[in-house]
């Protein structure tokens, strides 16, 4: 069995992320949404496997079957649907490697990954406790990846729970959940104020004040 190799990280591996980035812009165009960087090589001081991993999401969902033929074409090894609903490519080097996903918007495995990326990024005591149990499970897997990749699934799980918590708390704070209604008579010879809050009335004029 192949060794599971976690190196500490590479300051190297955001210049690489934006040379493939920059390649894959150019394969997909106007068909890209976005290109992330994801995994544990997009989280800095994390230790990794010597592998950029990155989602290039599409558009639409109608797009990908064409993206995935383009993508083909070009120098990746295609590896078919993850059953994520994510198309996975890999290219390899004699020192490091990139991994590939193609997916449409909304996917909700892109989705746990940016929260994972994004918890850790913020919490480098979390990222410190996922290298040390990553080092531990390469150690003792022996080339399993099936026990690698499963020991860390409880970490991700409840990463990427945290990270949904943190970002729906986020989103509460900057969207405005109160409010209350106060009736105001307009000046008679002004109603383009009442047009500017979308009531053209002579007798009131609605404000919506944040509470």
């Amino acid at each position: 069995m192949r060794a599971i190799k976690v190196v500490d990280y590479d300051p190297c591996w955001p210049r690489l992320f934006a040379e493939i980035s920059a390649e894959i812009s150019i394969l997909l165009g106007d068909r890209l949404l976005s290109i992330d960087h994801i995994g544990s090589t997009s989280v800095p001081g994390l230790a990794a496997k010597p592998k950029i991993d990155l989602d290039a999401v599409t558009i639409s969902d109608e797009f990908l079957p064409t993206a995935i033929e383009v993508v083909r074409a070009a120098d990746f090894v295609f590896h078919g649907d993850t059953g994520e609903q994510r198309w996975a490519f890999t290219r390899d080097h004699h020192a490091y490697g990139f991994k590939l996903y193609l997916c449409g918007p909304n996917n909700r495995a892109h989705r746990d990954r940016i929260l994972f990326r994004d918890h850790l990024r913020v919490h480098p005591e979390r990222a410190k406790a996922y290298a040390e149990l990553k080092r531990r499970l390469a150690a003792e897997a022996g080339g399993d990846w099936d026990f690698y990749t499963g020991g860390k699934t409880a970490f991700v799980s409840e990463t990427v729970s945290a990270g949904c918590l943190e970002d729906m708390k986020w989103s509460a704070q900057r969207t405005p959940c109160h409010y209350r209604l106060i009736a105001i008579a307009p000046p008679r010879d002004d109603l383009a104020l009442a047009d500017m809050v979308g009531r053209a009335d002579k007798t009131f004029l609605f404000h919506a004040f944040h509470q």
